[in-house]
């Protein structure tokens, strides 16, 4: 019977893939072939949908001509990748500003589609057909160098809309997923006696470090899962060994954003290489900025993600494969941390703790909070530990001396939310301008 209902399952998902974008599939059996490709060919085809989605975006979009005309830039002043560099940055609060422009009409069907919303409001806009089939169809890739199928049956932590919890429930099953809905002890247990049946888990990196704690607690190791892709959120080391422990398996990282697409994906060797056939990733500063080669309905030229990063152009993976690898994503560029007489960027804090972690192997949730300038409230969530303070505090002056007053609190565990992911760092003092 089992075997009926796994074919049964997958018929279901092909049949709604198909009738909701046919070009998924081709889409797929492109990249797999490409996958192959040497660097040069993937950054010949690079250049080649970079100068056509700059000529689709001045020609389209009342947004990018302007900005074009502006700097008096023509579409035909890319010959080659570096110049991609000669045109603008966009900020995302600038795109969110002129969106109503952005949003480009298309002969193609579009989808709606929104940014999580958790930096502020969120980002509404209509992703075209092509574009979608690219970014599904990138995802499953990536699923199957873990030899995992997108039908098989998984289970999901991510957010939801109350109001729409019935429409969910519809659209998980034909997914052949099941996710949690609530936190209490029940559903935590429903939920993972569903998982031992399950090939794969995805959602928030905080929300699957939290069910391996509940897992590891209670001792109810999951060892059939192939595949567990934590997304949206930094995955810590400290989740790692939890779900290493919870799962026989650490946490592979899938990265990117609703108004980007999918950017990079974690190979079976461990590494995370560029998704080069559909972006084009650039590293200023530390910051990640994004070109979307299809997204011919909404148009992302060099947009500012809001990420610290680190890529490696030299490193070559043991899987064969020749995409550039993206080393480290350190974090969001958040709001700066005010001192009595200075100002931080808020990637400081990533450091405090990236040092307890490596340094002293103290592996802590956390999150700061900033409500009035020179003072941060830091909430740990474990138990109370002496030594844990002693170091967090020498760290604390390391990088502010005496110009930031801090409190320590601790918490059992963290409060999950259920349409928002977890934040590391909040600011709720106005930027200065």
């Amino acid at each position: 019977m089992g075997g009926i209902e796994a074919l049964i399952k997958k018929f279901i998902y092909k049949l709604g893939v198909q009738l909701r974008n046919k070009k998924i599939f081709a889409n797929y059996k492109f990249l797999k072939e490409s996958e192959n490709w040497t660097i040069d060919q993937l950054e010949d085809y690079q250049l080649k949908k970079l100068k056509e989605i700059v000529n689709y975006a001045y020609y389209n979009s009342s947004f990018y001509r302007e900005l074009f005309d502006q700097e008096g830039l023509k579409p035909n002043i890319i010959k080659k990748l570096e110049d991609l560099n000669k045109l603008p940055i966009i900020e995302k609060h600038y795109l969110k500003l002129k969106k109503d422009l952005n949003n480009v009409k298309t002969k193609e069907k579009t989808f709606y589609s929104e940014t999580s919303g958790s930096t502020g409001e969120p980002l509404i806009f209509y992703r075209n057909k092509t574009w979608d089939a690219w970014h599904r169809a990138s995802i499953y890739r990536g699923y199957s160098w873990h030899g995992v199928k997108p039908y098989e049956k998984n289970g999901y932590l991510w957010g939801f809309n109350l109001n729409n919890k019935l429409k969910t429930k519809i659209l998980d099953v034909l997914q052949n997923r099941f996710r949690l809905f609530s936190y209490n002890e029940k559903d935590l247990k429903k939920f993972i006696k569903k998982l031992n049946k399950a090939v794969y888990l995805k959602g928030y990196s905080s929300m699957i470090y939290y069910i391996s704690k509940y897992i590891n607690e209670f001792e109810l190791p999951i060892n059939n899962l192939k595949l567990v892709i934590g997304t949206s959120e930094k995955i810590y080391e400290h989740y790692n060994k939890e779900a290493k422990k919870a799962f026989g398996r650490k946490i592979i990282s899938e990265y990117g954003a609703a108004e980007t697409g999918l950017i990079a994906f974690e190979c079976e060797e461990g590494n995370m290489h560029l998704n080069m056939e559909t972006c084009i990733v650039e590293e200023i500063n530390n910051e990640i900025i994004i070109t979307n080669l299809f997204s011919h309905s909404f148009p992302i030229i060099r947009y500012k993600l809001g990420d610290y990063i680190e890529i490696d152009k030299n490193k070559k993976c043991e899987c064969g494969r020749n995409h550039y690898i993206l080393k480290e994503i350190k974090g969001r560029v958040g709001k700066n941390i005010y001192g009595k007489q200075q100002q931080y960027p808020s990637l400081t804090i990533y450091y405090i703790f990236k040092n307890l972690a490596k340094e002293l192997n103290i592996g802590i949730d956390y999150q700061v909070i900033q409500r009035e300038k020179g003072k941060i409230e830091i909430y740990l969530y474990s138990k109370k530990n002496e030594i844990t303070i002693k170091y967090l505090c020498k760290e604390i002056y390391k990088y502010f001396s005496k110009d930031i007053d801090f409190e320590i609190y601790f918490k059992e565990n963290i409060k999950l939310q259920r349409d928002s992911k977890f934040k590391d760092f909040i600011s709720l003092i106005e930027e200065e301008k």
